[in-house]
């Protein structure tokens, strides 16, 4: 496959996560912005396509090892792995990243200040993805399992209180786009996740847990918002055209 400049870039990822990487390397937001074109994304960030296709192209040729084809997946079961998965991690890492962060601010914040900043941007953040999932959990994914059984058992559909699933979608797609925005603040303020000379190693390990919250989070979103939800949207739409 060769890639095109006016390929979407969240579609490209959906069909390889290698792909992730490069768009990554040019600082290319994949998840919550995954919606435009390459073209659309370089001219916004004035950089040369033409650079970016070339990557695209020799990653591609490399051969695709162990890459999981999240694409592929049931919806039922995508919706499930987010679920015991990512939302799992977030609840996770969040009760172990918040006390390191409390005590790095308490020794170190005299000398960085920016650590109170980033403390308050995870804590918001944490806050609002427990919110967050438990709306997925409690309406979003109910729903679309239950489309994905409809359509087994080939069975009348009828649309739930909240109208098309396009309603619930477009919530969570501006909260991730928030959160999202909220991570690249942490980035920003921790210059890219680097630790100054005199940190302790309670720094580095927050540090690097904040990384790796960031990276798995991009996942999250990536399933989600070019995958799990223009499928569910499409299923909805062939149950509504079946009936």
């Amino acid at each position: 496959m060769k890639i095109q400049e006016d390929q979407i870039i969240g579609e490209l990822v959906a069909q390889d996560y290698r792909t992730a990487s490069v768009f990554k390397k040019y600082d290319i937001d994949f998840c919550c912005q995954g919606d435009r074109t390459i073209s659309d994304a370089c001219a916004s960030e004035q950089i040369d396509n033409q650079s970016i296709i070339a990557d695209l192209n020799d990653l591609l040729l490399a051969p695709s090892g162990n890459t999981t084809d999240y694409a592929s997946w049931p919806l039922d079961l995508l919706a499930d792995y987010i679920e015991k998965k990512h939302h799992r991690y977030v609840v996770e890492k969040t009760l172990e990243i918040q006390p390191y962060l409390t005590k790095v601010c308490s020794v170190h914040g005299g000398y960085h200040p920016e650590l109170f900043e980033i403390k308050d941007h995870f804590n918001a953040t944490a806050a609002a993805l427990a919110q967050h999932m438990k709306k997925e959990e409690l309406i979003l994914f109910p729903y679309v399992r239950k489309m994905v059984q409809a359509q087994h058992e080939n069975s009348k559909w009828e649309s739930a209180p909240f109208g098309s699933v396009k309603n619930p979608i477009e919530m969570m797609k501006e909260e991730h786009t928030t959160e999202g925005d909220r991570l690249r603040k942490i980035e920003t303020l921790s210059n890219h996740y680097t630790t100054p000379a005199e940190a302790c190693n309670t720094y580095m390990v927050a540090i690097a847990l904040l990384k790796e919250f960031e990276q798995d989070l991009h996942l999250h979103i990536h399933l989600e918002n070019n995958i799990l939800f223009p499928k569910a949207i499409a299923l909805e739409k062939e149950l509504s055209q079946n009936n």
